[in-house]
C-alpha cells in the first residue's frame, strides 16, 4: 500500500483534543473560567472532526473505520497468528476505541455545559460549579442565611450532573491509557508508521 498521510484536519483535532484534555486535567481548576473555555474549544474541536467525518476525504470518513465487533474479534484473530494487516484508516479495534472516545467525550462537555452555562467574558472570574462550591464554603463560615441555603440548593441540582461529569472524566482517562497501550503495541507488532502518521508530515504505510 502506497504511504499515505493523515491529512491537516484529522492532525488538528486530534492534537488540539489532546492539548484541551490536559490542560483541563492538569493546568486549570475545575469550574474556573479557562477551564469552561477550553471545555469549550474542546467542543468546538470534537464538532469539526464529526463533520470531518461526513465529509472529510475517504480514509477520515466514518465509512472508512466503521465500528464492528465481528472485525475487531477478526483483527484478534490475526494479532494471535501474528499476521500483519494495513489498514487504510484505523484498524477495528482503534475504531472501537475512537468511537468509544468520542462517545466519553460527548457526555463530558454535554455534562460540563449543563452546569456551566456559556463561557465567562472574564476567563479569570471563578464561574460555574466551582464559584457555587466557593459561595456555598462563605456563606457556611459566615452563618446560614438566605443566600447560602439559595446555594446549597443549587448546588445539590448539579449533584447528579458534577458526578456524571466526574465518572466520564475519569472513563476518558483510562481510554486514552488503553489508545496509548495500543499505539505502543501495533507500533511493536507492525513498525513504526502508525505513530508516525499522526505527526507533521509523517506518513502511514
Amino acid at each position: 500500500m502506497a504511504a499515505k498521510r493523515w491529512d491537516p484536519i484529522v492532525k488538528l483535532t486530534h492534537w488540539g483534543i489532546v492539548a484541551a484534555v490536559i490542560g483541563n486535567a492538569l493546568v486549570t481548576e475545575e469550574g474556573s473560567g479557562w477551564h469552561i473555555w477550553i471545555g469549550y474549544g474542546l467542543a468546538a474541536l470534537l464538532a469539526l472532526r464529526l463533520l470531518w467525518g461526513l465529509v472529510g476525504p475517504r480514509e477520515a470518513r466514518f465509512g472508512a473505520f466503521p465500528p464492528s465487533l465481528a472485525r475487531a474479534s477478526r483483527h484478534l484473530g490475526e494479532i494471535r497468528r501474528g499476521e500483519v494487516t494495513q489498514h487504510a484508516s484505523h484498524n477495528p479495534l482503534g475504531a472501537l476505541m475512537v468511537y468509544a472516545i468520542w462517545a466519553t467525550l460527548l457526555v463530558v462537555i454535554g455534562t460540563g455545559v449543563a452546569m456551566s452555562g456559556p463561557p465567562p467574558a472574564d476567563p479569570w472570574a471563578e464561574h460555574g460549579e466551582h464559584g457555587k462550591r466557593a459561595a456555598v464554603a462563605e456563606a457556611e463560615e459566615g452563618g446560614e442565611g438566605e443566600e447560602g441555603e439559595e446555594g446549597e440548593e443549587g448546588a445539590e441540582e448539579e449533584g447528579p450532573l458534577g458526578e456524571l461529569h466526574e465518572l466520564a472524566v475519569n472513563l476518558l482517562y483510562v481510554l486514552i491509557a488503553l489508545h496509548l497501550m495500543g499505539v505502543v503495541f501495533e507500533t511493536r507488532r507492525s513498525g513504526p508508521q502508525i505513530a508516525r502518521s499522526m505527526l507533521p508530515g509523517g506518513k502511514r504505510g
